[in-house]
């Protein structure tokens, strides 16, 4: 049995030609239209903290970064859905549901555990050694030998 080979296709062709991937990429620009709509018409200061997560059936759901700027934007809600309702993107926009989702730290890397010093390491050691429980002492002596090497 012969094996054929596709001539390779640019990422471009194939995100074009596929039915279930050019679905994704036409959903995702049309998510980053409304996103750059609802950016117009925000205040600067907003704009960081507001994204455009779905548009369906009248509802538009905007994502925000926290408590505080939900609060603000719901006291502009009003303004908003009229100013939007204007666009033609939005034809049919009926409500604007905030959802707050605080965005997760990004973490640079873990930081290596902290050693104990030789003094702190002794005093879990004899610590260790007037305790009867044994889960607890073999714990503190495992604590004990987080020394650091001098």
């Amino acid at each position: 049995m012969t094996s054929r080979t596709t001539p390779a296709q640019t990422p471009t062709a194939l995100l074009r030609e596929k039915k279930p991937l050019r679905a994704l990429v036409d959903q995702a620009g049309r998510l980053d239209l409304l996103q750059r709509l609802v950016e117009d018409q925000l205040q600067p200061a907003a704009r960081e903290h507001c994204k455009a997560a779905a548009y369906r059936e009248g509802c538009l759901l905007l994502v925000i970064s926290d408590g505080h700027w939900a609060t603000r934007l719901r006291y502009q809600q009003r303004r908003l859905l009229r100013q939007l309702q204007l666009n033609e993107a939005f034809t049919g926009l009926e409500r604007i549901v905030f959802k707050v989702q605080p965005v997760a730290p990004v973490a640079a890397g873990l930081a290596p555990p902290e050693k104990l010093s030789t003094n702190a390491a002794d005093a879990l050691r004899s610590a260790a050694s007037g305790i009867e429980n044994p889960a607890l002492r073999s714990a503190l002596e495992r604590l004990a030998r987080h020394t650091r090497r001098p």
